[in-house]
């Protein structure tokens, strides 16, 4: 029994450190603003793991709102405390006029009104979070894919920060 305890003592202290050593100061839960495709709000919530889910609400390069929802995996790729690179799989909806660069009858730009667009997306970053600090600043650039209510693509590319309160 003893053993035991200590066993999980030793796991639970193990665990903290790294939740620590993941976000600012430990929290879990960050929101901010991005500026890029979409700029809006974000928001982040980490799991005990070196992952993420992220949460964004804006509008879009063409002006129609858009909302995101991305899975993270961080990689110590620069073996820094302060300096990671993301990747992971999300999905985006968009509501209002949707535009592309893919031909329709000959034509090289189209334009759909009041339509709803789903998509999925695959997002690449960085982000570096400074020590004692309740910050994490963020680059990223990803790749969507609308599935529906046509089949287009486009690059999303932002430049954000989070506040951890």
């Amino acid at each position: 029994m003893r053993k035991l305890f200590i066993f999980l003592t030793i796991f639970i202290l193990i665990g903290s450190f790294r939740l620590l050593a993941q976000s600012p100061e430990g929290r879990n839960i960050g929101f901010g603003v991005m500026l890029g495709d979409p700029t809006g709000l974000t928001l982040k919530i980490w799991t005990p793991t070196n992952n993420a889910f992220v949460i964004d609400l804006g509008s879009s390069y063409f002006g129609s709102p858009r909302f995101n929802v991305d899975y993270l995996w961080h990689f110590n790729a620069f073996r820094s405390n302060e300096v990671k690179l993301y990747a992971g799989p999300g999905a985006a909806i968009g509501f209002g006029k949707g535009h592309g660069i893919w031909y329709e009858n000959n034509q090289g730009f189209y334009v759909h009104e009041n339509s709803a667009g789903l998509g999925v997306r695959g997002v690449f970053g960085v982000n570096f979070i400074p020590r004692n600090n309740p910050l994490e600043f963020f680059f990223e650039i990803g790749v969507l894919v609308g599935l529906a209510p046509d089949f287009g693509s486009a690059v999303d590319a932002a430049l954000g920060m989070r506040f951890y309160p």
